[in-house]
């Protein structure tokens, strides 16, 4: 895939990493940024009133808010000031635009141009063999659309795609039409970033979610940030972890690179982070290689095992193992055998370094593991959670104050959509709650996640492609296999606020729909009107727009969703779809009776904090089919990487958000004015024949032959961990192969990507 061919990479300069994160730079980064795409004022109405008791929810990522009474006046983060500014934006895309620009000019721009065309205004289509989109009313493009779901031999051959942008109402009621329509074919962005952990999660303990608070952070003894990079992807994250910090504990970083937050956190909302040193996060950083995780915590298990050897009932926690546990002895025997030496070579480490960390675990009551995509996005990423829950109830750490799993996952109610139903293959408890509630039989038959949903579109089984939120084509995996799948399709159409690069990869006929932005006030025949989102550990809270709408042509997710189930379904289904629209609190009432936990929820949502949803596990309950929390053995695996050939793993610069960059840089890397950049540890490059400065194309390998490759790409010299490399998505997601996923949940493995480093000058 060549450079786009607005995007030059002659500005390229390299600084030496920062060894710090947030401060004074921060803010005048997020201003800066805000005010360039909006006014003073509406700068000011956003940063106010974001995260904020009945404000409005940060759009970025899913960071649990502190508690009401104690917040900032500025609860926010840099990258998120930027984000919701970002879609605030006073530029706007009208029909003038499109006139101006035929698809075939916008498929060679860049994702970081087309973000900056601004929020788009008017329902637009695409007509087939035409090279426009044109202008179209609500009412037709609503029509078409549903006249090409009514006419498909089977529902089946229609996927309805979100992202966690999308609040609960609108979650649910996508669902609720899919489902009504005849299909389970609901694949979301947890798909690609964290299935991993929910089947991991599901498998061990029988709930899919993280088991922690922001309160237990605050007062644990150890805290494990692994595969995970706050100081861009979950700021405020840091802000829990200096309190956790302050309060006495240690945070041990393992990670594939040095990340800025969490070596120090400055944090701009305390003077002594404007002015002062800030706060060191991590005590210990393990620079371990790509994909050593799972023999990290195996072998942190065998030194577990090993000194309750040495001290009997001293260690593990044969309480809790014995009441709430099934499978130790077996666990246990498997643990006692994992070798030393394939500790060592899959980790990178020393023994020294990994018994520093034991001899840390052991002086610990209460343990917390975070984890994001560094260890989802592996082949083994369910066997990684599977090892690091054995760690956790080994000690206990599991169900009790300061302790526990915590998956940070990115998008802001990603987790919110799988409450409500989004997911290919939801329990039947919820589909038969759901035939209580409406009086129709769901179809039980497991729909299509978002990578087999690629696949039946290259294989012409998939007619319509909707999405809601989100932009599949740069989100997915192989870039090349996925766009050329999305164009088999009959229709194609994206409920969107910004232009991207889904909107220039077309089916036969293209839909763009235009819809509000969580910033903007809703105001439906019922009156104005609020939504819900769930944070990730769990928090149930309301979001509620304050700007005026970018255009007066703008539909809510939930009134376009509505409208366009009142026209496919046409009456075949009893269902109350003006209602939902004109009153979403007439949405959460169903919702309340179908969730559990979510009992009484217009009531008790708009409380403030909102309602945090019951854990069974933190309620000693463990919905296993045993009852009880498993123990697993997990064999021992590490990438296998040939000589000449590095481990690629895929990640976003500080200046971007989801799929979007903002600008060109990554100013806590040292990356400035260019993407296309590959960072190789220096001996890599020694040992490859290569420098810093020089221009390749980066290969992928994969046991399918075909070439993959990610043309004009400039080498940095960076410390990666040895055999590992890295660069920017979704630039690289080109050179994710469809095929390499996560063993289990199916999940593209997009920080293992084999590739060589070809010389192009």
């Amino acid at each position: 895939m060549k450079s786009p061919s607005d995007e030059s990479k002659d500005g390229l300069t390299v600084t030496p990493p920062k060894k710090w994160a947030a401060g004074v730079p921060a803010v005048v980064h997020a201003l800066e940024y805000s005010l360039q795409q909006t006014s003073p004022r509406k700068t000011a109405v956003d940063l106010l009133t974001m995260n904020q008791v009945d404000g409005t929810d940060c759009p970025g990522c899913a960071w649990a808010d502190p508690a009401p009474g104690h917040r900032n006046r500025n609860e926010y983060c840099e990258n998120g000031a930027k984000h919701i500014n970002d879609e605030a934006t006073g530029k706007r895309v009208t029909e003038d635009f499109f006139r101006a620009h035929p698809v075939s000019d916008l498929a060679g721009r860049s994702d970081m141009w087309l973000n900056q065309q601004g929020r788009l205004t008017r329902p637009m289509v695409k007509r087939p063999d035409s090279d426009h989109y044109e202008p179209i009313s609500w009412h037709d493009a609503l029509n078409l659309l549903a006249e090409e779901l009514r006419a498909l031999d089977t529902p089946d051959a229609a996927v309805f795609y979100t992202s966690g942008r999308v609040s609960n109402e609108a979650a649910f009621v996508l669902q609720l039409f899919a489902r009504a329509f005849g299909t389970n074919n609901l694949p979301d962005c947890s798909n690609m970033c964290h299935e991993s952990s929910g089947y991991a999660l599901h498998e061990t303990l029988g709930t899919g979610k993280g088991t922690v608070s922001l309160n237990d952070l605050h007062h644990a003894d150890l805290i494990f940030v692994v595969g995970q990079n706050p100081g861009t992807n979950h700021p405020r994250q840091l802000s829990a972890l200096e309190e956790a910090k302050l309060n006495g504990a240690r945070v041990i970083a393992v990670n594939t690179l040095p990340e800025a937050g969490l070596l120090r956190f400055k944090n701009p909302q305390k003077a002594r982070g404007l002015v002062g040193q800030g706060v060191e996060i991590a005590d210990r950083f393990l620079h371990i290689r790509a994909g050593g995780d799972l023999a990290l915590f195996q072998g942190l298990n065998r030194l577990l095992l090993e000194a309750e050897d040495e001290r009997p009932g001293q260690v593990l926690d044969h309480d809790f193992i014995g009441a709430n546990t099934s499978g130790f002895e077996e666990f246990s025997e498997h643990a006692r055998q994992i070798s030393w030496d394939d500790v060592i070579t899959a980790t990178g480490l020393t023994l020294e370094e990994i018994e520093a960390v034991g001899a840390d675990v052991l002086r610990s009551e209460r343990v917390i593991v975070c984890w994001a995509m560094g260890v989802t996005q592996h082949k083994h990423g369910v066997p990684t959670i599977r090892e690091i829950v054995n760690f956790l109830m080994l000690r206990g750490n599991l169900g009790r104050a300061g302790a526990g799993a915590c998956p940070v996952r990115g998008h802001s109610n990603v987790q919110g959509d799988r409450t409500m139903g989004v997911w290919e293959q939801m329990p039947d408890a919820f589909l038969d709650a759901l035939q209580r509630e409406f009086g129709f039989d769901p179809p039980r038959a497991h729909g299509l996640d978002s990578v087999n949903a690629i696949r039946a579109m290259g294989e012409g089984r998939i007619k319509v492609f909707l999405g809601v939120a989100g932009n599949f084509v740069r989100a997915a995996p192989d870039s090349t296999v996925t766009e050329e799948a999305m164009r088999t399709c009959r229709l194609t159409a994206h409920i969107s606020t910004k232009l991207n690069r889904s909107h220039t990869v077309c089916g036969r006929t293209a839909l763009i729909l235009p819809t509000l932005g969580r910033t903007e006030r809703d105001v439906q025949a019922g009156g104005e009107q609020f939504v819900t989102v769930e944070n990730s550990m769990s928090e149930v809270h309301t979001s509620r727009g304050r700007l005026k709408p970018a255009s007066k042509l703008l539909l809510s997710e939930v009134a376009i969703l509505c409208r366009l189930a009142r026209r496919t379904l046409d009456g075949r289904v009893d269902l109350p779809w003006q209602e939902f629209e004109t009153d979403y609190g007439a949405i959460r009432d169903r919702i309340a009776r179908i969730v559990p936990g979510l009992h009484d929820l217009n009531r008790r949502v708009t409380r403030p904090g909102g309602i945090r949803l019951p854990n069974p596990v933190n309620e000693g309950v463990f919905p296993t089919p045993v009852g009880k929390a498993l123990f697993t053995r997990n064999a021992w695996e590490m990438p296998e990487v040939p000589e000449g050939h590095l481990l690629l793993q895929t990640l976003r610069s500080h200046d971007q958000w989801n799929t979007v960059p903002y600008t060109a840089n990554d100013r806590y890397r040292g990356i400035h004015g260019s993407r296309r950049v590959v960072l190789v540890n220096p001996e890599d490059l020694a040992e490859l024949g290569l420098s810093a400065g020089q221009q390749v194309d980066l290969v992928g390998v994969w046991r399918d032959a075909a070439e993959r490759r990610a043309e004009g790409f400039e080498v940095v010299a960076y410390p990666t961990s040895r055999g590992s490399a890295a660069a920017y998505y979704p630039e690289t997601q080109v050179l994710v192969p469809l095929g390499s996923v996560a063993d289990i949940s199916n999940q593209p493995t997009s920080k293992a990507v084999l590739v060589r480093l070809e010389r192009t000058v």
